[in-house]
């Protein structure tokens, strides 16, 4: 498997001329990010029927959708912040759902600022020129109601699967890069994170697609 091949598979889902969503999905630190901005870069590069380059393709994460840290606080949460239940599920699985149904000239998705650790509302502009849509999460397989909405609104799911020691390494790193002590990095990388990492490995199965840990590691590295 080549980063060209899946760029070619990419591409062939926006055949049936309906607006595509390709989600991303993985554990904790395995380079979903990493790999969903280094497609999106590398499809922009070829404009889609002869249109423009850059404008068919757009990214669209799910962390946009954390509650809030004075949600998690009422709901008692936040100790777990990053689990399944504190995210809102059911508005990102809307989102979705409007951006396949093509009858805005744009749609805001919210972003996640990890300076603040907070989602913050309309900070994605997805135009109607988007035809390609890649959105990446920890959840998009889970099979519980609340996250299969979310599926049901993903035309291919590919699954990161990086080695446990590398992603946990990169995993740590993330942690102290945003405030946290080495101690506390590695205490929220080898527990919570690890909790949750152990539950989205389960649904590994469930994948259209496996992208393996060679691949993913040279994207790192690029």
């Amino acid at each position: 498997m080549t980063l060209e091949e899946l760029t070619t598979r990419a591409r062939s889902l926006t055949t049936g001329g309906h607006r595509v969503v390709l989600g991303v999905t993985g554990p904790p630190g395995a380079g979903k990010t990493t790999f969903a901005q280094y497609l999106v870069r590398l499809l922009r590069r070829t404009p889609l029927d002869g249109g423009e380059p850059g404008q068919w393709v757009a990214h669209v994460p799910m962390d946009g959708f954390h509650l809030a840290d004075v949600e998690l606080d009422r709901l008692g949460r936040r100790d777990r912040k990053g689990a399944p239940d504190t995210f809102d599920a059911a508005g990102y699985a809307a989102l979705l759902r409007r951006l396949r149904a093509d009858e805005d000239e744009v749609v805001y998705a919210p972003a996640f600022e990890r300076e603040l650790e907070q989602p913050i509302a309309g900070s994605i502009p997805v135009p109607r020129a988007a035809r390609f849509i890649v959105t990446e999460g920890n959840y998009l397989l889970l099979g519980d109601v609340h996250w299969t909405r979310v599926r049901q609104q993903l035309d291919e799911v590919w699954y990161c699967d990086l080695d446990t020691d590398e992603r946990l390494r990169r995993l740590i790193a993330r942690h102290e890069r945003f405030g946290k002590d080495h101690e506390a990095a590695v205490a929220w990388a080898t527990g919570t994170d690890q909790r949750n990492a152990d539950l989205i490995a389960e649904t590994r199965q469930h994948a259209d697609l496996v992208i393996p840990a060679p691949l993913l590691r040279t994207i790192d590295d690029r």
